[in-house]
């Protein structure tokens, strides 16, 4: 439990610490560098923190333009933390190697990754995957349907329909998560089978040093060897022609030979800028599933199978449709948002509600909301109900006017980041405990009134669309 409640504060952190250094960098700069950072562990003897990138390529980058700045951020943020060790993860480091001395395309065995025999791999041979990230820990819905089934398709024992698949989704919607999945449940139906994930960016890494080493011959054996081919980022391969030529190549070997080829973008191909037309051409001659943003039914299933880790903290639901309903940018910051919130509650001792996650998640709610006024929200409730818009600030006390402003109220303590004096003062300068009344009241309705729940539902439908 220790252990968990540390890994939490050290998410936490570095939530906050990624978020700055975002706003510091810019978003471009922060995508390629700061975002595919994973925490290690802390020692606390000697107060080292292990940071993990997936290529000694950018390892070795992040090193050495932001050593010092990550460095004292974490030491601001804790004040345990004396250095900061950046190295490529222990996992990656483990991989085997594009380039090959020998005829035969077969792995070292120091690069062979032995899966647990639970999931039914252990005899596999699997590069780079992550073993969390599998089919039963991935959360479908509309949103994702359609990515999802074609994903299942293309690791089961019949060949597909389609090839190659190409996973399009925007930063933070799963499609990482897809191909990851499809390689563990691919090794898992055809045990024995050779199986490489990568990025984009190692692709064009160990293309550039087999190009060095004349050793191109190996580098295309090596890669055509493989069973099942996942490439992640492909919209960063655009712009280089001879990687492109070579990726070209390589498609047309494995489709021939009958082998899958997965690749993930956060744009559809025909939105790739600088691709050849014939690489354009075979990206889109299988599918491309497209991985819409999370609706928030998705986003509140997403969170309650999250939770199911969390036995020990419990939640109320008004927080779940608090997140669910304002974090809507993507699913990574979701999840991070309810992390920090749970390592906030556990480590502090206080109990999980709606005001600490208003507290707690300032700078995540802050980017995911859209900018909706009291006056948007007083003229839709008056709309919705057909009550005179002057009633939201008159001292009438009729039923049919005060219910309207009660749910106008409680809509804008959800969807605002305004105080309940200032929600007050735009209602008539009333005072804030009758703002604090409705709120609670209106909550405390939605639970037992299911015609009640159903008006705040459509109205926020309505605001947020």
């Amino acid at each position: 439990m220790i252990e968990d409640q540390e890994a939490l504060d050290l998410a936490a952190d570095w939530a906050d610490i990624s978020q700055g250094l975002k706003k510091d960098l810019g978003s471009q700069l922060h995508g390629q560098w700061i975002k595919p950072i994973q925490l290690g562990s802390f020692c606390k003897e000697t107060g080292t923190l292990d940071l993990f990138l997936p290529t000694e390529f950018s390892a070795n980058w992040v090193a050495d333009r932001f050593a010092d700045r990550l460095s004292l951020a974490w030491k601001i943020a804790r004040s345990e933390v004396r250095q900061v060790r950046i190295t490529v993860h222990p996992r990656r480091r483990a991989m085997p190697e594009l380039r090959i001395g020998g005829d035969a395309p077969v792995p070292a065995a120091s690069a062979t990754v032995r899966t647990p025999a639970s999931i039914g791999m252990s005899d596999s041979l699997v590069s780079g995957l992550d073993p969390s990230l599998i089919f039963a820990e991935f959360v479908s819905g509309s949103a994702n349907v359609l990515a999802v089934n074609a994903a299942q398709r293309m690791a089961a024992l019949e060949t597909p329909q389609f090839s190659p698949l190409y996973l399009k989704a925007s930063t933070g919607q799963g499609k990482t998560h897809l191909l990851h999945a499809i390689g563990h449940a691919y090794a898992a139906n055809r045990p024995g089978a050779r199986i490489f994930y990568c990025s984009a960016e190692r692709f064009m890494i160990e293309f550039v040093q087999a190009m060095r080493q004349n050793e191109m011959i190996e580098f295309k054996a090596r890669l055509r060897g493989f069973d099942l081919l996942l490439v992640d980022d492909i919209q960063f391969i655009i712009g280089k022609a001879s990687t492109q030529e070579e990726f070209l190549h390589t498609i047309d070997a494995l489709l021939a030979a009958g082998k899958r080829l997965v690749v993930a973008a956060d744009r559809a191909p025909q939105a790739l800028d600088g691709v050849e037309q014939r690489l354009l051409s075979r990206l889109s001659m299988g599918l491309v599933a497209d991985i819409q943003p999370a609706d928030i039914e998705l986003r509140r299933k997403i969170l309650e199978h999250r939770l199911s880790r969390f036995t020990s903290t419990q939640v109320p639901s008004d927080v779940i449709e608090f997140l669910a309903r304002t974090i809507n940018r993507n699913i990574r910051e979701l999840v991070g948002g309810l992390n920090k919130l749970i390592a906030f509650a556990q480590l502090t001792g206080q109990p999980v509600s709606l005001q600490l996650a208003e507290e707690q998640l300032t700078d995540i709610l802050s980017a995911n909301r859209r900018r909706i006024t009291i006056d948007e929200i007083q003229r839709t409730v008056c709309q919705f109900y057909r009550v005179d818009r002057t009633e939201m600030a008159s001292k009438r006390r009729a039923r049919a006017v005060v219910r309207p402003r009660q749910v106008a109220m409680y809509l804008a303590k959800v969807l605002t980041p305004r105080s309940y004096p200032e929600i007050g003062r735009k209602f008539g300068g009333r005072d804030h405990s009758t703002v604090i009344h409705a709120v609670r009241l209106i909550e405390e309705l939605r639970t037992r009134d299911a015609d009640m729940d159903g008006d705040v539902r459509t109205l926020l439908r309505q605001l947020e669309d």
